[in-house]
């Protein structure tokens, strides 16, 4: 399953704040701030996919996320490189690399991070 723009939008702020009741969330909205009705819809929605659930205190509803930031972008990647760059992740390396504006610091960055990656593999 995967969240909709919006949902995406609503779930970074989940993650950043860990737990949150609707106060919460629409504080964190830039401007202009969705309505009330439109972050609880997307709740419901993303409740439904399994990604947050909440508490009740009362009549108020206290959000957590139940899917981590890391599996769920980890998947968007995984699902990228076997989506649009034939299950290659040597192919999806040669257009990140040459398709974005990397300086030469990140690019370096980046050789160090696979580096380390490759010794850590070996031992």
């Amino acid at each position: 399953m995967q969240l909709s723009k919006t949902e995406e939008q609503v779930m970074q702020l989940l993650w950043k704040l860990e737990k949150a009741f609707m106060k919460d969330l629409l504080a964190e909205f830039p401007e202009p701030k969705p309505a009330t009705t439109t972050v609880a819809t997307l709740l419901k929605r993303m409740k439904d996919k399994g990604f947050v659930d909440y508490k009740l205190y009362g009549k108020s509803r206290e959000y957590f996320p139940l899917v981590k930031k890391s599996d769920y972008f980890s998947k968007h990647v995984n699902g990228l490189i076997k989506n649009f760059f034939n299950n290659s992740a040597s192919q999806f390396a040669s257009f990140f690399t040459s398709e974005t504006d990397l300086t030469l610091t990140e690019l370096e960055d980046l050789k160090k991070l696979i580096d380390n990656q490759i010794e850590q593999q070996k031992k």
